[in-house]
Order: structure tokens, then C-alpha cells, then sequence
């Protein structure tokens, strides 16, 4: 996978200095007094760079509220000039997109489930040939990175290089205590084939409740991402729409306020000396690991031409059952977190099985 994005730095259409871009404000507008007076408590904390709201807000099901509409664009208008923060509202559609950029609205961005429909996203981008706006997009609802850069890049495409991308987590069948799986390693991922792309933490859709907010944040800020987009309501009990990952604006100033801002990089000699003795380490058992596991295959080669010859299944379910339950525990008593042994056994074994299906499955040579 390629990086083949053409894009601006974050500084040259948005500063913020050594600070992290904090984008914040409602869910939803939902009424002009509700938007605007959220947008002055916002703007009074003197941290927020930038005024969200949802216009059109995208439903799983019919009949719950799906944005104001059209006429919350107004509203924004009035907040912007009230408090000359800057604005920033999803689109979805073409139609959207033409009556953002009519409003004035300053930053757009691209819904998970748009992104996930490379028509959609195509749509957005074809209204956005000949503009010259900030535009960042959500990760898609599943874990894609591929779906993920190819929506920047039909945006770049169309000409817009003032880019960003959020990271709001991933649909998990697996239940936690988040609403999005964060799946930092995706973010991860992007960060390293764009270095140039400023990527926003989503900390509200990952959380889906406000306490654990500040966690998910502070990782974030931990990640070197650029900065957060925090859902914040004047009342958050009384809100229309995701009410329980919403914070006051004075609980948003609490937040930044504690916030633990670290360098990406060290100017200190000695640091970086002695950072290099222990990514020296590191290298040095990355590569024993990786020979230790390619013996490891060697051996799941020669047990998949035993079982060929005895005519056996690769699969045997009580083998790998032995497999989790031990090394599992060995991984707990040398303080390695279960998610971590089991994701790395299934990769193993995988590689395993397809080796052993190689081999078992191999078409016969010809004779000459």
C-alpha cells in the first residue's frame, strides 16, 4: 500500500501552535439557543479552535431525530460571528456539501459511514472539485484501512489539500467497555504511510460515555495524533441525540486542562543515546523472534507432510485448544495481556495452516 496523497501541513491553514487542535460542540443542533449559547461557554474556555455541529445526522433506524436541517447552517453562521470561532459540520451528500460551503461553514468532514461507500464519498468529491476547504474524514465503520486511504484519496483527488483524518474506533462484535474498538494499530498504520497526515482522535464515538473520555484522550495525545473532536452540549442530560458521551463545556476545560502533553522528540543528547542502546535491544530480539518463528514453520511444514501421508485433517481443534490455554498463561505470568497472546497465537497458528494446506494441497509435478 501506497501513500500517494498530495497534501498541505496542518499549520498552513490552521495553527495552533505547540497545542493540539481541539474541535468541540453539540451532537446535534438542535435549537439556535441550544447551538449558540453552547458555542460562547466554548469559546470562553479559550481552548476550543473550532465550533462542531451536526446538521444532518445520519440514523440506524428511521424515525429518530436526523438533524434540523438546513436551517442550523444559519445557526452556525450566528455563532461564528458571535464568537469568531471557525465551524465544522458533516456532509453526506453533494446537496450538503453546496449548502455548507453557501453557509460559510469553515471545515468539513466525512461521516464512518460515508466513508465506508466509495460512491458517497466519490459524490462528496465531485462537489468539492474547485474548492479550497479543510476537509477530514472519519475511519470507516469497520476496520479498513485500505477503504480508509482510498476516501482521502478521491477527496485529494478532486483537488483538496487541505486533508485530515479522524480516528472515532471500529464496530467490534466483541463486547468492551467502548462503543468503537479504538484499534490504535489502524491509526497507527496511517500515520506511518501519510507521516504529513494530521489525524484527529474521535474520543466521544470511541467512548460512548463521557468517563471514559480523559482515558482515551490522553492516549491520543500519547499516540502523537493531532488533535481531539469532543462532543459538547450546554446539557448534556437533555440531549437529543448520544447523550452519554457528551460533556459540558466547563467539564471539556477540566479535560484539556489535564491533559499531559508530550514531545514527539527529544533535543537532549543523552536521551537519544540511550534511546538508541534500547531500540538496539529491541532490533536485536525482533530479528531472534522472527528466525525462532520461521523454525517454528519448519517444523508445521514437516508435520503437515505427516499428516499428508497419514491422510489426517490439518485442523485439530484439541491441539489448538492446548495451544491457548498454556500459552496464554504463560503469557499472563510474564504480565503480556491476553488480547495481546491470543491475537499473536491465531497469526501463528494461521500461518501454520496455510503452510500445511501448501503442502497437503500441492498439485503434482508433471513428469517429464
Amino acid at each position: 500500500m501506497k501513500n500517494t496523497l498530495d497534501i498541505v501541513p496542518l499549520k498552513s491553514w490552521l495553527d495552533t501552535g505547540d497545542k493540539p487542535l481541539i474541535i468541540a460542540g453539540p451532537c446535534s443542533a438542535e435549537t439556535e439557543d441550544q447551538l449558540v449559547s453552547t458555542a460562547h461557554l466554548l469559546a470562553n474556555t479559550g481552548k476550543v479552535n473550532v465550533l462542531r455541529a451536526g446538521i444532518w445526522k445520519p440514523r440506524t433506524r428511521p424515525g429518530e431525530f436526523e438533524g434540523i436541517g438546513s436551517i442550523g447552517l444559519e445557526w452556525l453562521k450566528r455563532a461564528k460571528a458571535e464568537t469568531g470561532l471557525l465551524t465544522a459540520t458533516e456532509v453526506a451528500t453533494a446537496k450538503h456539501v453546496e449548502e455548507a460551503l453557501a453557509a460559510g461553514v469553515d471545515i468539513l468532514w466525512i461521516g464512518a459511514r460515508s466513508t465506508a461507500n466509495p460512491f458517497t464519498v466519490q459524490e462528496i468529491a465531485d462537489a468539492l472539485v474547485g474548492v479550497d476547504i479543510p476537509v477530514l474524514i472519519k475511519n470507516p465503520v469497520n476496520p479498513d484501512l485500505s477503504l480508509w486511504l482510498g476516501a482521502l484519496e478521491r477527496v485529494n483527488r478532486a483537488g483538496i489539500k487541505k486533508l485530515g483524518a479522524i480516528h472515532r474506533g471500529f464496530s467490534s462484535y466483541e463486547k468492551s467497555a467502548f462503543r468503537n474498538e479504538p484499534m490504535w494499530d489502524l491509526a497507527i498504520q496511517l500515520k506511518s504511510l501519510c507521516p504529513e497526515l494530521p489525524i484527529i482522535n474521535d474520543p466521544s464515538h470511541i467512548c460512548g460515555n463521557r468517563e471514559l473520555l480523559p482515558y482515551i484522550s490522553q492516549k491520543a495525545m500519547d499516540m502523537d495524533l493531532q488533535g481531539l473532536i469532543i462532543e459538547s452540549h450546554i446539557d448534556p442530560s437533555v440531549a437529543w441525540t448520544d447523550a452519554k458521551q457528551q460533556v459540558t463545556p466547563a467539564a471539556l476545560s477540566d479535560l484539556i486542562d489535564h491533559l499531559n502533553l508530550r514531545k514527539a522528540e527529544s533535543n537532549n543528547p543523552a536521551f537519544e543515546d540511550k534511546l538508541a542502546e534500547l531500540r538496539s535491544s529491541i532490533d536485536k530480539l525482533d530479528d531472534l523472534i522472527i528466525q525462532k518463528i520461521g523454525e517454528r514453520m519448519k517444523i508445521a511444514e514437516k508435520i503437515g507432510e505427516y499428516k499428508r501421508d497419514n491422510n489426517v485433517t490439518i485442523l485439530q481443534v484439541n491441539r489448538w485448544d492446548e495451544i491457548i490455554q498454556k500459552r496464554t498463561q504463560l503469557a499472563e505470568a510474564l504480565t503480556l495481556s491476553n488480547d495481546f497472546a491470543v491475537k499473536f497465537l491465531e497469526l501463528v497458528h494461521n500461518e501454520s495452516i496455510r503452510k500445511q494446506n501448501a503442502i497437503m494441497n500441492a498439485q503434482p509435478t508433471a513428469e517429464a
